[in-house]
């Protein structure tokens, strides 16, 4: 036992977290962060497991749960202060809605049947009836939250979703000013947070200028100015680069030698393995595993895989990264033999008035995946609007079959899935997206976006409502819009952001059956594992910096801005 979970062990007190025989059914059709979306199988106790009825083992692959499943079921569990505890397991099997109990939004937002016991904090949350004479009787719902705010900071996947202001030492200084802080005391908590967790340097800027990662970092500091007993993360790491996820790593580190309680919701395990001391395993709404960060360590990796879930070790798909050929390498054994659908010539490329950078020139090939990667604000998602038209190049040219082509060429060749789904779903049901411009009436139409659906296993959810689906859902269904054109480039902005395995590979086996019908995929991309397993080539921004104009420059000569 590590001197980290000694001193656990040891501490005085009750519980921070204590939820018994918790259950929750959303009032509406299915949930709308998705976690009822997928019943998952169980079948035997893995080998290594700790000998527990509650580590339960191997799933098989995800299939569609009916509306009125449950998010939760009979969920237990028990955390004491001080430790760090990854909640993982497949897409849509209940991690969120956890992290939603732990921080009021059920049922505080989240309408639904909470039925038995959760306390946190030593706020009742779930238990008797609100009102009832019973001393652990819930508060009424819309007092949950209130009481949960200066007790439990929250930190979600877009951090976007959670700002109020427009500049960093605003959205800092809200919590405090919510909570009616004298101004003086405000202050001393900004500077003490921005010293504590090196946001120091993000003070007074517009938190639209800023990176991923800073961004995330910023959201980080702002749970956590009010000095919360419990953290909760919801997919922290879905956007990010791997020096945001140090930054990250580096930022959990201090809350957890502060005593903090961190929850984790996650599906990247790599980053925070030395700091976790359990990992807990959901599936269908239910706690099937609970393991210190010395058993889970030992379970082979095929096991984690069956469960749906990441590595623990990217040693071995670094190296398999490494390998992969580069884009501007013109050796014959590298190069592709078809001729190029797209190149570029002298590009620079641009975002607003606040970043520019030049793009080495290169040239991509139908029948290929090509793995555009770099560090947050390196320019990828501003190069990849511009090669699909939405964005005018600053200067050089693009061709296209050769020829050089104006924006609007650009725009009828290609298709973007955006980053943020949200921006590019505009219908009122899942199969109505696929068939927005298309015709209705022809019945092989409907059936090839019947059979697209049910290759990202949607098939379940046709008639849902885009908004009501899961990040996870929703990105395939920006998908399978892009399988759904049919057009020549397909450029994928961050397509397997907050998948578990099995989506990121089925996300992969989609990409590659688009190349091999002769597509040319461009993919924006953090994920290691994608780009090892499935990319042909990589395009890494980071390895020619070039110095932007405008922003602050990052280390390697490149704008935060983009």
């Amino acid at each position: 036992m590590n001197d980290h979970m000694t001193a656990i062990r040891a501490a005085v007190g009750h519980p921070v977290i204590r939820l018994a025989d918790l259950s929750f059914r959303y009032a509406q059709d299915g949930s709308l962060d998705g976690a009822s979306a997928a019943v998952h199988t169980p079948a035997a106790k893995p080998a290594s497991a700790p000998a527990s009825a509650a580590a339960t083992a191997a799933m098989t692959a995800p299939t569609a749960a009916p509306p009125s499943a449950p998010a939760l079921h009979r969920v237990s569990l028990t955390v004491r202060p001080g430790e760090v505890v990854m909640l993982c397991g497949r897409s849509g099997c209940g991690k969120t809605t956890v992290t939603r109990v732990l921080n009021g939004l059920v049922p505080g937002f989240f309408a639904g049947d909470l039925t038995g016991r959760a306390n946190v904090c030593g706020i009742p949350v779930a238990g008797s009836p609100a009102g009832s004479a019973d001393p652990a009787a819930a508060l009424p719902s819309d007092e949950t939250i209130n009481a949960l705010v200066p007790l439990v900071g929250s930190v979600f996947q877009n951090p976007k979703t959670q700002y109020f202001n427009a500049d960093t030492t605003s959205e800092l200084a809200f919590p405090c000013e919510n909570g009616g802080m004298e101004p003086d005391d405000i202050r001393r908590r900004v500077a003490d947070v921005a010293r504590r967790f090196g946001v120091g340097h993000l003070l007074d800027r517009s938190v639209f200028a800023l990176s991923g990662g800073e961004k995330q970092r910023l959201a980080v500091a702002a749970a956590v100015v009010l000095g919360p007993r419990v953290v909760v993360m919801d997919e922290p790491t879905g956007n990010l680069d791997q020096a945001a996820m140090r930054d990250l790593h580096d930022m959990v580190a201090a809350l957890r030698a502060d005593g903090t309680t961190v929850i984790i919701a996650e599906h990247r395990l790599a980053w925070c393995a030395d700091l976790v001391d359990r990992y807990v395993l959901v599936d269908d709404g239910m706690i099937v595993g609970d393991y210190t960060a010395a058993a889970f360590a030992a379970i082979p990796a095929e096991q984690l895989a069956s469960w749906g879930l990441r590595p623990l070790d990217l040693a071995p798909c670094r190296a398999a990264l490494a390998r992969l050929p580069r884009v501007g390498d013109d050796s014959p054994a590298v190069a592709p033999a078809t001729r190029p659908l797209i190149e570029t010539r002298a590009l620079s490329v641009g975002y607003r008035r606040a970043f520019t950078r030049m793009i080495p020139d290169m040239a991509l090939h139908p029948g290929e995946i090509v793995a555009l990667m770099g560090r947050n604000g390196a320019g990828k998602s501003t190069l990849v609007r511009t090669l699909c038209g939405l964005v005018r190049p600053r200067s050089g040219r693009i061709l296209l079959h050769g020829a050089p082509a104006k924006p609007a060429a650009l725009t009828r060749a290609g298709f973007l899935v955006m980053q943020d789904v949200n921006y590019q779903l505009f219908a009122d049901g899942v199969r109505e997206e696929l068939l927005l411009g298309a015709d209705e009436s022809d019945a092989a139409t409907v059936a090839r976006a019947d059979a697209i659906l049910d290759a990202l296993d949607l098939a379940s959810f046709t008639d849902r409502h885009p908004m009501s689906l899961s990040g996870g859902q929703k990105q395939r269904l920006a998908i399978a819009s892009a399988l759904m054109c049919d057009k020549e480039l397909l450029v994928f902005d961050e397509p397997t952001s907050g998948l578990d395995l099995h989506h990121m590979m089925q996300v992969g086996a989609l990409l590659r059956r688009l190349a091999e019908e002769g597509k040319t995929v461009l993919v924006v991309t953090h994920d290691e594992e994608l780009a090892a397993g499935w990319c042909d080539r990589v395009f890494d921004l980071d390895a020619d910096a070039d110095t932007g104009s405008g922003g602050r420059p990052l280390g390697n000569g490149l704008t935060e801005s983009a």
